[in-house]
């Protein structure tokens, strides 16, 4: 009973794990960044499966590609100067998802691993190695460096260049020298770069992208020159600085000195400015106290005569201008014509003193009383003798005396 026991127990083992493997042969599971081609066992028909999750095997035979992969390379190259160098660097591509051109890649390459050797290899370094042709290495270090990028590049993608070669003579740039180069030049039509072959990756859809060159050592001659070419650029360009540095400073010196006149007849230019408006202010000043004294001189002409006016009319008005005027001739006649003919004394015989100037008392007398006498009138007649034309009456009177 116990040997029976071991026996059931023994064989559920057994079915067990006979029931494990033929559910591995049954099913598959597919990672997200996995594509996979099943294999009929008898038929051979291929069934391709690009979505993650588990997927039916039937006892068919499995194979899995990479969704995108990479390729490192180092690829020896040699320029058009003669120099080597190895250039290392990387490229990714992505495989396509169609059954058409997954078939036709493993029906001839069978493999992730062959892909990349036998296809994307091939293409990669075949572009690498037409490129350096294209340049000369000091050029590939410096200068055409993006170029030499560039073209690796677009070989790969779009195939690689038809190019022509012609020699040429240069200037060796170290020793100064001549010397025979030959120069491979890309074939071009109509502006567009000519093909030697076609596009191997494209042409199973395969994307290649990201390419990049990591470093590109070069052979000891050609590291030998190009540090001589440093160091010969860097004399030059701190001999085309120290010109430019004692130009500039000779400029700079030129334009402090033009500054410094340009600021001298600036101030200068303010001073006579400054001067000029204080003369103009002095003028316009000068000018409008010639005209406030011309007012001025009209206005004092204007109200004297509004006030002979005045009077002359008030004189008019009050009885008669001239007739007052004649009266009072007659008058100064008379007071004329009596002290002319009186025999006596105007005045007290004796009189204590005299003016300093030793005058007749007594004539200065009679005047005073003339003056009185006039006065009296004047005061009698309303006549006011400050009018103009009564002054010349009043000299006449007195010339009567």
């Amino acid at each position: 009973m116990e040997e029976l026991n071991k026996l059931k127990v023994f064989g559920m083992i057994i079915f067990i794990i006979i029931a494990l493997i033929l559910g591995m042969k049954m099913y598959q599971h597919l990672d997200a960044d996995k594509i996979m081609v099943v294999q009929k066992p008898f038929s051979g028909e291929l069934t391709w499966y690009t979505t993650p999750g588990t997927k039916w095997q039937g006892f068919g035979k499995v194979t899995t590609y990479p969704r995108r992969a990479i390729y490192v390379f180092n690829v020896q190259v040699r320029f058009n100067d003669g120099g080597h160098g190895t250039m290392n660097g990387s490229i990714q591509y992505e495989m396509p998802l169609d059954t058409e051109n997954l078939t036709a890649l493993h029906v001839r390459f069978g493999s992730a691993e062959s892909i990349q050797k036998q296809l994307v290899e091939t293409v990669t370094n075949k572009s690498a190695y037409m490129t350096g042709p294209l340049m000369s290495s000091k050029e590939s270090y410096a200068e055409k460096r993006n170029d030499l990028i560039r073209f690796v590049e677009d070989q790969v993608v779009n195939g690689v260049y038809r190019t022509t070669s012609r020699e040429a003579r240069i200037k060796d740039p170290v020793t100064g020298t001549d010397k025979t180069v030959t120069v491979v030049e890309i074939a071009m039509k109509d502006g567009i770069p000519e093909r030697q072959e076609e596009a191997v990756l494209t042409a199973f859809d395969i994307r290649p992208f990201n390419f990049t060159i990591t470093s590109l050592p070069y052979d000891k001659t050609v590291e030998d020159q190009i540090t001589q070419q440093q160091a010969i650029a860097m004399d030059v360009q701190t001999a085309i600085a120290d010109a430019k540095k004692a130009e500039q400073k000779t400029i700079t010196v030129s334009e402090q000195g033009k500054a410094s006149a340009a600021e001298a007849k600036w101030k200068q230019e303010t001073i006579k400015a400054t001067e000029v408006t204080l003369a103009q202010q002095r003028l316009e000043v000068a000018i409008l106290e010639a005209k406030a004294a011309e007012q001025t001189k009209l206005r004092d002409i204007l109200l004297g005569e509004g006030q002979a006016t005045a009077k002359k009319l008030i004189m008019e008005a009050d009885g008669g201008l001239q007739v007052k005027i004649d009266a009072s001739v007659k008058i100064y006649e008379k007071f004329a014509s009596a002290v002319q003919n009186y025999k006596g004394n105007w005045v007290p015989t004796i009189v204590m003193g005299g003016d300093k100037n030793g005058s007749d008392v007594a004539g200065s007398g009679a005047m005073q009383l003339i003056e009185l006498l006039t006065v009296k009138t004047a005061r009698d007649l309303a006549i006011d003798w400050e009018l103009p034309g009564l002054d010349k009456t009043k000299q006449q009177a007195k010339e009567k005396k």
